[in-house]
């Protein structure tokens, strides 16, 4: 077993679910969260890949996902404002979204900003609207429009600091985020035959609302991008389908129908075209395992709690990832590390 440093980890051997996992390699990360009842899944799962990437360096860090919610929230409101728009505001998005929201806004420690327990985010998105349109309503200012908006995400998720402070020094948000996030740190990556190998694709999402893109690689290529990150220290941030019967948060198992022999770039092409592979949800994955027949798992952190059989982490088989994955963001570091070791 190679075990890279965890600080709370699914253990070698549970006897709690039928299939017992033997860990090949888990890397150092925070605590598993728990997101209520939002759909910032794909902040967590960003975030928690960030987390992982700094721990396997040596340097503890814990990121504020309410920040970004917060920003994210405002920021949807403040258009809805100047553009007249009409669309719901929501929690949902995609998890380079959640890189972008950081370079525009910054982000804090979770110790420096964690919002009230409980907030009922779809109630907070209705209240937000109501708000903003009875204002836009009243020929409000822009100004005005900014205060009350404030008001109401001060209110519900409590008052955003201004300031970082840590080891004495004091950072605004975006400085803070400079030091834990490079410029183009990270890449996009996802595996379909309706675009070319090689060129970038926007996310076919509905939640994709930055219109954010990938490089497209083929599905070995994907799969071995994964492995080569997770066996030299860096996280990956996934992002796929969770809908299959197969995926059970209870047993903390997800597997598909399908052999991996079976999990093919055709067949995987299919499910997609068919809308039976869907954007659900992100996790990130730290790990890879292995089953008593030998088959192959990804240790992924959840962000549902604590409560299954491996403390909330899940055990996803290679052929599930084949068939379901619909991106993921990884360190370019290991993108140039393959080119430069086919």
């Amino acid at each position: 077993m190679l075990l890279m440093g965890c600080k709370e980890s699914p253990t070698e051997k549970i006897p709690r679910t039928k299939v017992v996992f033997h860990t090949d390699v888990l890397l150092r990360h925070t605590p598993v969260k728990d997101q209520g009842n939002s759909s910032l899944c794909w902040i967590y799962a960003m975030l928690a890949t960030i987390e992982s990437e700094h721990m396997m360096q040596g340097d503890s860090v814990e990121l504020s996902v309410d920040h970004l919610a917060y920003m994210y929230l405002r920021e949807q409101c403040l258009q809805r404002y100047a553009q007249a728009t009409r669309q719901d505001l929501t929690t949902r998005g995609v998890a380079p979204m959640a890189l972008r929201l950081m370079r525009r806004y910054g982000c804090e420690p979770n110790s420096t900003f964690r919002a009230y327990d409980n907030i009922n985010y779809p109630a907070l998105c209705r209240k937000l609207q109501v708000r903003v349109d009875a204002l836009t309503s009243q020929a409000r200012g822009a100004g005005q429009v900014r205060d009350a908006v404030e008001e109401e995400l001060q209110e519900a998720m409590g008052p955003l600091p201004r300031f970082v402070f840590m080891y004495s020094c004091e950072y605004t948000p975006l400085e803070f985020a400079h030091s834990v996030l490079r410029q183009e740190e990270y890449v996009t990556i996802g595996s379909w035959t309706h675009h070319p190998f090689g060129e970038e694709f926007v996310i076919e999402s509905p939640d994709n609302h930055y219109a954010e893109s990938a490089v497209n690689v083929p599905l070995d290529s994907l799969q071995q991008l994964i492995d080569r990150a997770l066996t030299t220290g860096h996280a990956v941030c996934w992002e796929g389908d969770i809908s299959e019967p197969g995926f059970s948060f209870k047993t903390g198992v997800a597997t598909v129908k399908e052999t991996k022999e079976e999990a093919t770039q055709g067949r995987r092409q299919i499910a997609f075209d068919r809308h039976a592979t869907t954007d659900d949800h992100c996790m990130a994955l730290v790990g890879i395992a292995h089953d008593d027949d030998g088959r192959r798992f990804y240790i992924a952190k959840n962000s549902w709690g604590t409560d299954n059989p491996f403390g909330g982490f899940m055990f996803i088989s290679e052929a599930y990832l084949r068939m379901k994955t619909i991106a993921i963001v990884v360190s370019r570091q290991v993108l140039n590390d393959n080119h430069n070791n086919p």
